[in-house]
């Protein structure tokens, strides 16, 4: 409900007291859902103009210039409470939210990514929802997506306790079109406002409310119900009626129902709008004109018609079946005026509903920060194969196949590397690729959120460079317990420094995003969970590479390793206490060596690349011995370092580092030498099936592929037993 100081705000603004309508249409456009009222401030500063960039931040999805008059759409959205509530429902119909943001563009959705955050899936208490909540949120997504024939093709997993009784759903979907298709969202005096797609039921009243504070009950009337069959038609239809000129503007019915969607898209098209309520297609005879315009119900969207175009347009939704109402027009005036069987009902300025006043957050570094220690001496290391087996059969680190493989990641007959790879690689024509990754780290945000969030923004752009693409542009979910707590507000701050630093530096665009506060239950808040995706581009079939190591190459680490543990999977491991310094980002070194990547595979040198993320070299190592199927020998002693372990050399997450498989070894160094690039040959692959780790001829690892895979596969066995 709206603070004191709002309602006070609004009595001002307004000039008269709201009724009861007024009042829920502005709760529901002024939650932090919806109007960003304690992030918006700090987001405007993130950096979204480039050349590539034809619509950024601000719309249904970011719009970016990929060449021949060809454009990409993307957007990120999440469900995490209805997910915690209702897993299958929740992450289905946030499947359905970010498509219906792609298609509102005027482009055709070609895929779908997801990011999970859970409670670890071996908890021993009883009570844990963890593993439920894990198998519902991953059939939802598969079975909506299945269902639209949209392929999912990649994602990011990860598991940690501060997600207990929880969970984390983000959904990212990329469209693709042509740059004259692009819905331009403008309106006339006289244009009708067409409502379309299922009837408005109670199913997700005050959804956007429920989103906007802590988790401390299960309301599953909040929660939406999904209809992908419908949504499906939904994508035909829209995209044939703007092919055929016949939509000015178009919105989804997302968070707050009809009062957010058409007081945002009046604002957009600087019009006010005349709505009918009664004139609403319906699921239910008793609803309330309230309800008709806080109702969440899926798979709807408001179009906005010329009436000359008004028959086309309704010849095309016809013939799909889909039902739709003319529930409005578009007036002189600059308000959202509600009217029920002709009476008015409601009466308020656009610009108002729009812009919520911003809330003046209190923020403080976290006191836990202050009392981490910095370091603390490990007890010596006696078996390295144990401990790197024990990585492999982290959920964090491990097989993915079990999610995988519940997605229909083949559909449209565009994905040209598949789930599983540093990134995914999607067809746009025979000579044109894009690659995208999600990527977060929330132990490593905990521990230090600036450069926790700038590692994430390393690593998503490394996966993409490892693909053979350059990165074009970024999305980001920001991800956060409440805003109230101002050491929680601080951590946010510090992401978002993170960001605009990053992104400046590199001059890649943030062209879209999310935020969402609130994440927590009665228990705690969640650790800092943002998500960074990383779109890139490739410009040529022959650049496509993939991390699939070939027997005979020689190989190179790139990038410095260094005694960089906090937070890592490592530490966790062993100690399960939180400590340490994370992993940091050099920018300069960071550009220098995706840059040199992107050169030495243009040139033809790389026969393969992976980077080091999770679980550092050691796993990186396992990762490319099982995805060959061959073996693997490594000088450890030649991996550049200042590592005074040998588990610390084998499983520091530092970052900017890649290893590299080539069979032209001589030209390779030439060019890292000439970069000045600091790099090393460390070995070669082989036909043993072995992985064969040693320092100077000391035998550290050697373990057979068949110990990897069975470790490897360690989640996928669970599940499959569950």
């Amino acid at each position: 409900m709206l603070t004191k100081e709002e309602e006070i705000y609004l009595l001002k603004k307004l000039g008269r007291n709201p009724n009861l309508l007024e009042i829920d249409m502005i709760d529901a456009e002024w939650s932090e859902h919806c109007s960003y009222k304690s992030s918006r401030k700090y987001v405007r500063s993130l950096p979204s103009r480039g050349k590539r960039v034809i619509v950024g931040p601000g719309y249904d999805a970011g719009v970016l210039d990929i060449g021949d008059d060809d454009v990409i759409t993307v957007h990120i959205e999440s469900h995490n409470h209805p997910s915690a509530v209702e897993p299958y429902g929740g992450a289905a119909t946030g499947v359905g939210g970010v498509i219906r943001d792609i298609i509102s563009m005027g482009t055709r959705p070609i895929a779908l990514l997801d990011a999970l955050r859970f409670s670890s899936l071996d908890e021993q208490n009883k009570t844990s929802k963890s593993k439920w909540l894990f198998k519902n949120v991953v059939k939802g997504i598969a079975d909506y997506g299945n269902c639209i024939g949209i392929p999912t093709v990649g994602g990011d997993i990860e598991f940690d306790k501060s997600f207990k009784d929880y969970c984390l759903v983000d959904i990212a979907a990329i469209g693709l079109g042509k740059r004259d298709q692009i819905i331009a969202n403008h309106a006339e005096e006289g244009d009708l406002i067409v409502l379309a797609g299922n009837p408005t039921g109670k199913d997700g009243i005050r959804g956007a409310s429920f989103a906007s504070k802590l988790l401390d009950n299960e309301d599953r009337s909040a929660v939406q119900i999904p209809d992908p069959f419908l949504e499906k038609l939904l994508i035909e239809a829209t995209i044939e009626a703007a092919s055929s000129n016949c939509i000015n503007a178009t919105k989804d019915l997302g968070g707050g129902g009809l009062s957010c969607c058409l007081s945002e898209l009046s604002h957009l098209v600087e019009k006010g709008f005349e709505i009918e309520l009664s004139a609403v297609h319906t699921k239910v005879a008793d609803i309330s004109p309230n309800e008709i315009m806080i109702s969440e119900s899926q798979e709807r969207m408001i179009y906005i018609i010329n009436k000359e175009r008004l028959s086309r347009f309704t010849d095309i939704f016809t013939k799909y079946g889909i039902t739709y109402s003319i529930i409005g027009k578009v007036s002189g005036h600059e308000n959202l005026k509600i009217l029920y069987d002709g009476k008015p009902i409601a009466n308020i300025s656009c610009n108002l509903m729009v812009k919520a006043p911003l809330s003046k957050r209190k923020a403080r570094k976290p006191d836990y920060l202050n009392r981490l220690k910095s370091k603390i001496e490990l007890a010596k290391v006696e078996n390295y194969n144990y401990i790197l087996l024990c990585l492999l059969a982290n959920p964090n680190i491990g097989n993915k196949d079990w999610v995988y493989q519940q997605y229909d990641h083949e559909v449209g007959l565009r994905t040209v590397i598949k789930p599983g790879a540093d990134a995914s690689v999607i067809r746009v024509n025979d000579n044109k690729f894009v690659s995208i990754k999600l990527d977060g780290n929330s132990k490593h945000c905990y521990l230090d959120p600036y450069q926790g969030m700038l590692g994430c923004l390393s690593e998503a752009c490394r996966n993409v460079v490892c693909t053979g693409a350059q990165p074009i542009g970024i999305i980001d979910h920001l991800q956060f317990g409440s805003p109230e707590n101002p050491q929680i507000y601080w951590t946010f701050i510090k992401s978002i420094d993170a960001i605009v630093d990053f992104c400046k530096y590199m001059k890649i665009p943030v062209v879209g995003g999310k935020v969402s506060f609130y994440n927590e239950t009665m228990n705690f808040p969640i650790k800092p969970s943002p998500v960074i995706g990383t779109i890139g581009l490739i410009k040529n079939r022959s650049h496509i590479t993939n991390n699939i190591p070939i027997i005979g190459n020689t190989l190179f680490i790139l990038g410095q390793t260094s005694e960089e543990l906090g937070g890592s999977e490592y530490f966790e491991l062993i100690d399960r206490q939180t400590y340490g310094s994370v992993p940091k980002v050099d920018l300069k070194t960071d550009k220098k060596n995706r840059s040199a990547v992107l050169n030495l595979i243009e040139k033809g040198l790389i026969d393969f690349v992976h980077d080091c993320s999770k679980g550092g070299i050691g796993t990186a190592l396992a990762e490319l011995a099982i995805s060959g199927n061959l073996g693997i020998k490594i000088d450890l002693k030649k991996i550049p370092n200042n590592c005074s372990r040998h588990d610390y050399l084998l499983f520091s997450e530092s970052h900017s580092r890649f290893i590299i498989g080539t069979s032209q070894p001589d030209r390779l160094k030439r060019i890292l030498s000439r970069r000045k690039c600091i790099f090393s040959e460390i070995g070669k692959t082989d036909p043993t099936k072995t992985l064969n780790l040693h320092y100077s001829g000391k035998k550290i690892i050697n373990l057979s592929n068949d110990d990897l895979i069975r470790n490897y596969n360690a989640m996928n066995i669970t599940m499959d037993g569950s």
